[in-house]
């Protein structure tokens, strides 16, 4: 029997068909687009759906997303430690793994003798936020609504911008530890001015992977890191560096670094002051 000749296109076709499952799948599971970090509750397997359907799409295509690329793709860097990470230079990634994405606490910082803590670093001299750590438990995620922030960290001169075809505010104050996971609000050790796309999509997403994780593991811990990151004496951020384990099992497992940069923003690093081109 003569073999039946494929059909031209067929290829694409099934390929489209298969994004578009697996991005019904993400969508039902994404944050609600909440300017602040207590309400967004992505499933911690959002992640690898997300990894799955860009390596369909470039195996195919032989090629990658450059459309989305500034947002959704995640890059790689050899620099470890915080004086190396402000010297980066952001080349159109604002998401960076660290250390190939492994955390690196020891095992002694691992230890769940103490139960779930939270530790907030003090001040630099410069009122600078300096870090944040923590052994987190669906303990101590909070019950009640974050109320209004009013703390304006070092760097804090906000204006509006167009981001996303919608209205928004350049600067957000971005918490180190997320309001939901601690229910830490107006601490000014936690809080620093971080960009729009910093804290959300940025942060806001490996948080809500947390939160998810904590309240369906009730029992279970993660530790959790979080530096900010300064270069010399400016007073704005570089970035974020942020690094969590799950003790006990392998679902939450990242090292990244953060830019703090915004699309249509020129930003002057010194001071927090900036040039919009889309306001």
């Amino acid at each position: 029997m003569p073999r039946r000749r494929r059909r031209k296109g067929s290829v694409f076709t099934y390929l489209v068909v298969f994004v578009a499952i697996i991005v019904g799948v993400v969508s039902t599971t994404g944050d609600n687009g909440n300017q602040s970090s207590n309400t967004a509750a992505t499933s911690s397997s959002q992640p690898a759906w997300r990894e799955k359907a860009q390596s369909v799409i470039q195996s195919v295509t032989g090629g990658s997303d450059t459309k989305n690329s500034n947002s959704t793709t995640t890059g790689k860097t050899t620099a470890s430690s915080t004086s190396q990470l402000a010297n980066l230079t952001y080349k159109n990634q604002q998401i960076v793994k660290v250390n190939g994405d492994q955390p690196t606490f020891t095992q002694a910082q691992l230890s769940t003798s103490k139960g779930a803590w939270q530790e907030y670093h003090n001040l630099d001299s410069l009122n600078r936020v300096t870090g944040a750590d923590a052994l987190l438990a669906k303990s101590l995620m909070p019950s009640a609504e974050r109320e209004p922030l009013y703390v304006s960290p070092t760097g804090w001169h906000n204006k509006r911008i167009t981001y996303q075809g919608k209205t928004d505010w350049l600067y957000n104050r971005s918490h180190l530890i997320g309001y939901q996971l601690t229910g830490q609000n107006n601490n000014p050790k936690n809080l620093m001015t971080g960009t729009r796309s910093l804290n959300a999509p940025g942060m806001e997403n490996y948080e809500s992977d947390v939160a998810s994780y904590l309240k369906s593991h009730p029992s279970d811990y993660v530790r959790y890191q979080v530096t900010p990151v300064f270069r010399n004496t400016e007073l704005l951020a570089r970035g974020v560096h942020m690094q969590a384990e799950s003790i006990g099992s392998q679902q939450i497992r990242f090292n990244i670094y953060i830019f703090n940069v915004q699309p249509g923003a020129t930003i002057d690093y010194q001071t927090g002051q900036s040039t919009v081109s889309n306001s």
